[in-house]
């Protein structure tokens, strides 16, 4: 899919139409997902520079437009990410607010089951915003490059959102590693996660644990640590 920024002489009739799709997506969700998305239509109805393709809010700012605690800001922003929606472009620092993009060809993608519901010249025109090719093409996938289906997310809890992170910087791991991971329990500042087999646990602890690690403190700062376990390990 080919999606343009939203600037030039059609810009702000570009912005509305984004708006719309997500607004018209959210009314044909269940009622989790219509605040999500509500949440996020008014973050960048507020503070998006479409311009510089850029949010930059605080934590705390969010919190007093969302009417909500920076806790769950944290976990609403982490859904976003996981979801392939918002992506972060420039990491907070200590004196500097972290910086986030829209990802518009994943959200249009996403909302296009909607677009139907506002109009067909909506569904036309947004079809040819995206360069969209037709539905006879002659490609072909793979079926061996297939993704894997994405984790769950309704959930809401620090597992199923890092699952979500991961999933959207690196599907092929998901798959064929991450997804088959379970919280066995958390104790303190640890997450502890069990894996199907011990030579699953080794692998994942030699070569993607850094990255789950990342993923776990993204959702939820307060755990620091994460470990494997396996069956017959649990003691």
């Amino acid at each position: 899919m080919i999606v343009t920024q939203p600037v030039g002489r059609y810009a702000a009739s570009r912005k509305y139409d984004v708006l719309t799709a997500l607004g018209a997506y959210a009314l044909a969700q269940e009622k989790g997902m219509q605040r999500l998305v509500l949440r996020l239509l008014t973050l960048i109805t507020a503070r998006y520079n479409w311009k510089a393709d850029e949010l930059v809010v605080g934590r705390r700012e969010m919190a007093r437009l969302w009417c909500v605690d920076e806790r769950t800001v944290k976990r609403e922003t982490a859904k976003l990410r996981a979801m392939g929606w918002l992506e972060v472009k420039r990491p907070g620092v200590r004196g500097r607010i972290t910086s986030y993009a829209l990802r518009l060809d994943r959200v249009l993608e996403d909302t296009r089951m909607a677009w139907g519901n506002v109009g067909e010249d909506f569904e036309a025109r947004m079809g040819m915003s995206t360069g969209e090719a037709p539905q006879q093409g002659s490609v072909v996938p793979f079926p061996g490059a297939a993704k894997p289906t994405p984790p769950d997310l309704t959930r809401g809890d620090v597992w199923s959102l890092a699952l979500g992170l991961l999933y959207s910087e690196d599907a092929q791991s998901y798959g064929a590693w991450l997804r088959a991971l379970s919280v066995h329990q958390t104790t303190g500042d640890r997450l502890l996660l069990m894996a199907p087999s011990r030579f699953h646990a080794h692998y994942v602890q030699t070569h993607l644990l850094d990255r789950v690690t990342r993923a776990v403190r993204s959702v939820e700062p307060e755990l620091g640590r994460v470990a494997l376990l396996y069956p017959g390990a649990e003691g």
